[in-house]
């Protein structure tokens, strides 16, 4: 079955008898996400258009500036795009032009106002601004019409009597004008906070030709008064730009006061969202496709496999990874964590209740032993696992942490073969001295931990804090490929030995200081959490 063309598409959303909605959008980023978001069509606003290119909505921006702005957009869309083209840009015969490169560029329609060019927003001074005579602006949509290629191409006709206080008996003459000539909609726009004279007009009108509003300052009318009133359709004109100027306003100030964005990462869009709205996964299939191999990927493991007994009833019928926290659980929270940094291949070592342990694209392993096995036995599971690749990085998290993303991006960014973030602030976290993960490493952290890469573990234990320790280890590991075959040759070495089932992570790490392979360590300051109990389960409802 042939889609219908996007000309088509949009002819069809006005003649639909029913209410359509269409929100603006300023690039392509906006405009995919205006299409995601379930939108039928995009408003190609010539006041957002503007303002994202920095200059005044006063024609100020040429109408090849807005084309090359509007291809990019058409490009990224399956939706028709609308396109606000202010008066034409000039008279009948630029019109005639702009029509055509309008059509070249895969936009849908345009929409032309009857003011004089170069125009001005019309909620600056809009009753000082003169109109176009009606007859004149009737043979610029004859023009455009006619230098059409595709008959479906949609000509929106929008007075700006109202707007000029000409009243609604001007706006009534000049819209049935533009339905003679041929437009095949109408908007009525109107810089009144009530859609009272708007819906004057409509009452007038009685249906001759579909009635487009922007309803920008009568924005709190019920939406089923659009629909009562026979409104074919609405155009949310401005929101999505002013949406991202505040929220960059309120991220800029903050980044300038706080001198960091590492409280900030984990609160915008990840730049996995990122690469998704411009199309990555696309390249990645093409890459499959036509070239031999590719960079892989990192994969990760988190180990899962315990009950979490100190969290008593709450763990009675779950492990702790499917505490939840909020709406989502631990382990789907770090699941999500992972793939934002572009770890793909997660595997989850299961246990306790591990049926329940289903995750959407997580591959399962499960560990039958966890009742009297520590962590390293559950690593070599996932190692001794078929589908387990030997060509990527690999992060080895515990199933129990909750941490900020630019945590992993550290570790996989880091050349060495063994990477580890361990926590500075270990004794400021405000809980009672408990037994966890401690390291001494070659220094203590400094303010120059994020310059300085050459810290190296020197002990790692599971114990009591102790002054000697530089750090609590946070339960995540970077492995490179030869890290994963050191990793590997020395579970098989100590299970034959017969020790395997004892032996906890801190092991394999002292076992890689023993061999001189070595383990950087990355300190950070705070920005994780783990949930081993009550206390850290009410924390974590606020991390």
């Amino acid at each position: 079955m042939t889609t219908p063309r996007k000309t088509t598409r949009l002819r069809g959303l006005l003649g639909s008898g029913s209410l359509e909605f269409l929100l603006e959008a300023h690039n392509a980023v906006s405009a995919r996400i205006a299409e995601e978001a379930g939108f039928p069509g995009v408003w190609a606003s010539g006041l957002t258009l503007a303002a994202a290119l920095g200059v005044r909505d006063n024609n100020e921006a040429t109408w090849t500036q807005v084309l090359e702005q509007v291809e990019f957009m058409t490009d990224a869309t399956g939706v028709p795009i609308l396109l606000d083209g202010d008066t034409g840009h000039g008279d009948f015969n630029t019109l005639r032009r702009f029509v055509t490169k309008c059509e070249q560029r895969g936009v849908a329609g345009l929409c032309i106002e009857d003011k004089l060019f170069p125009k001005t927003n019309s909620f600056l001074r809009g009753e000082q601004q003169p109109l176009a005579d009606a007859e004149e602006f009737c043979g610029k949509i004859k023009a455009a019409l006619d230098a059409r290629r595709d008959d479906d191409f949609v000509l929106i006709a929008r007075t700006e009597a109202l707007i000029a206080g000409r009243g609604l008996e001007e706006a009534l003459r000049r819209a049935e004008a533009y339905r003679r000539a041929g437009a095949h909609a109408v908007i009525v726009h109107s810089k009144s906070p009530r859609p009272d004279e708007v819906f004057a007009f409509l009452r007038e009108w009685a249906g001759r030709l579909p009635v487009v509003l922007i309803p920008t300052k009568y924005y709190a009318t019920p939406t089923a008064a659009f629909r009562e009133h026979g409104v074919a359709a609405v155009i949310w004109a401005n929101h999505q730009l002013r949406a991202s100027v505040r929220a960059m306003q309120e991220n800029a100030a903050r980044i300038r006061r706080e001198e960091s964005v590492a409280g900030l990462e984990d609160e915008i869009a990840p730049l996995g969202e990122i690469f998704r709205l411009q199309g990555d996964a696309e390249l990645q299939d093409a890459e499959r496709r036509y070239r031999c191999g590719g960079p892989h990927g990192a994969q990760a493991i988190i180990l899962a496999a315990t009950r979490g007994e100190a969290l008593g009833p709450l763990t009675a019928d779950r492990p702790k990874t499917l505490l939840k926290i909020g709406a989502t659980t631990i382990l789907e929270r770090l699941v999500t964590t992972l793939r934002q940094q572009e770890v793909t291949g997660i595997t989850v070592v299961a246990g306790y209740k591990k049926e329940l342990v289903e995750l959407p694209g997580v591959r399962r392993v499960d560990n039958d032993d966890y009742a009297t096995t520590g962590e390293l036995a559950s690593l070599a599971v996932a190692l001794a696992d078929p589908a387990a690749s030997d060509g990527a990085d690999t992060l080895v998290a515990f199933g129990d942490i909750l941490f900020r993303g630019f945590i992993a991006t550290l570790l996989l960014r880091d050349p060495a073969d063994i990477v580890i973030a361990v926590d500075s602030r270990f004794r400021e976290d405000g809980r009672a001295p408990h037994a966890s993960d401690y390291v001494r490493a070659s220094r203590p952290p400094s303010p120059r931990d994020f310059l300085d890469d050459d810290v190296r573990l020197e002990h790692a234990e599971v114990a009591e804090p102790r002054d000697e320790f530089h750090g609590e280890w946070i339960g995540l590991l970077k492995l490179s490929a030869a890290g994963l075959g050191w990793a590997r040759d020395y579970v098989v070495a100590r299970r034959a030995a017969g020790d395997l089932a004892r032996l906890q992570m801190t092991d394999l790490l002292n076992h890689f200081v023993a061999t001189g392979r070595g383990v950087r360590i990355h300190y950070v300051q705070g920005h994780w959490i783990d949930v081993d109990s009550l206390v850290d389960l009410n924390l974590a409802q606020r991390f």
